[in-house]
């Protein structure tokens, strides 16, 4: 486990050495918040075989500047956590792709299996440390980096050999909603209508059970882990976990952003600070039955109303993979999560 702390990264990525071991615990994806990315491209259209070369060229503006991509990408590159999500929804499957987890990135989750299918991309490196020998090997037309904390040394040396989009313009490295990171990614691909079409969708998904469960609007919701005793965290509304939950109706809890630091997506609470997870609904995500018995054990919870009255819901990070799919928070991800998480919220009175 990272013991570390920095605004710069996630709070999964400080995590993930003591979650490959037991099991992997609550994540931090794209922030489902505002920000904007500036794209030129021309409409996207797919030909009869499902290319679409009638979209370029194309230029994508991104961190450290734009590039311009002058046909179609045939070989892409995924360097970011959840990217691959979003190119696979697009009908393109990466060649390559980094190792976040020590497990393979294709095949495990539920809502990209049927995506992979037998393909398996090559490993080119752990988290934010690529391979560069590795990508260069594999002859990509395209490396996408858009949930990732890709440095400008990095970036200077694979557009060298190959087209790169970095991360969003004007937005903290995984800081980028969702909707623009897929934006980006269908624009770099030539597929901007297709892009919009999936959005729309998970709209459309988010706006279906807010009007099923009108209910959901009147009530506060926190999303908290805890990864060792004595310590625990609660999510900021720029973590997508809490966004994902705010897209569903729910309010969240201002005092909760109050008390991170500058920065950060999560705030670190002792036991004497749980008072601020007293909630209408308390969702934890969390990688055992274990860590469920701990939290529950812990004297000061056992005070809080939301415990008492039993709204506190632990959710598994996987097996079921609920808690991933939300944490992900992608176009494939979302009504994976979104089918899984309604019946367990309203099972609570």
């Amino acid at each position: 486990m990272f013991t570390g702390t920095s605004p710069a990264l996630p709070r999964f990525v400080r995590q993930l050495p003591r979650v490959a071991v037991a099991a992997v615990a609550a994540l931090a994806l794209s922030a489902c918040g505002g920000g904007s990315e500036k794209t030129e491209a021309k409409p996207g259209a797919t030909t009869a075989d499902g290319s679409a070369s009638s979209a370029f060229p194309v230029t994508v503006e991104h961190k450290y500047g734009s590039t311009t991509i002058d046909k179609e990408p045939k070989r892409v590159v995924t360097l970011g956590l959840s990217d691959q999500d979003a190119v696979l929804a697009l009908g393109v499957t990466p060649v390559g792709a980094v190792d976040w987890f020590k497990e393979k990135p294709y095949g495990k989750w539920p809502w990209t299996k049927d995506k992979w299918g037998s393909a398996q991309p090559q490993i080119v490196g752990e988290r934010d440390e690529y391979n560069i020998e590795k990508i260069a090997a594999l002859k990509p037309d395209l490396v996408i980096a858009q949930y990732s904390g890709m440095k400008k040394e990095q970036y200077d040396t694979l557009s060298k050999f190959t087209k790169v989009v970095a991360q969003p313009k004007g937005l903290p490295d995984y800081g980028a909603s969702w909707q623009v990171m897929t934006r980006q990614i269908g624009a770099s691909l030539g597929r901007t209508a297709e892009t919009d079409e999936l959005i729309a969708g998970i709209d459309a998904r988010f706006k279906a059970a807010r009007d099923k469960h009108p209910e959901w609007a009147r009530k506060t919701l926190a999303v908290a882990d805890s990864f060792e005793a004595g310590k625990y965290s609660a999510f900021t509304k720029t973590d997508p976990k809490s966004i994902f939950f705010q897209e569903l109706g729910f309010k969240l809890k201002p005092e909760i952003d109050t008390l991170a630091k500058p920065g950060w997506n999560v705030a670190e609470l002792s036991a004497e600070k749980l008072d601020v997870l007293d909630v209408d609904r308390l969702v934890w995500v969390t990688s055992s039955t274990d860590a469920n018995t701990r939290i529950q054990a812990e004297p000061l919870y056992k005070k809080l109303k939301v415990h008492g009255e039993k709204r506190d819901l632990f959710v598994p990070y996987q097996d079921p993979d609920i808690g991933a799919a939300f944490s992900f928070n992608t176009v494939l991800s979302i009504p994976y999560a979104i089918d899984e998480i309604e019946p367990l919220l309203t099972a609570i009175k």
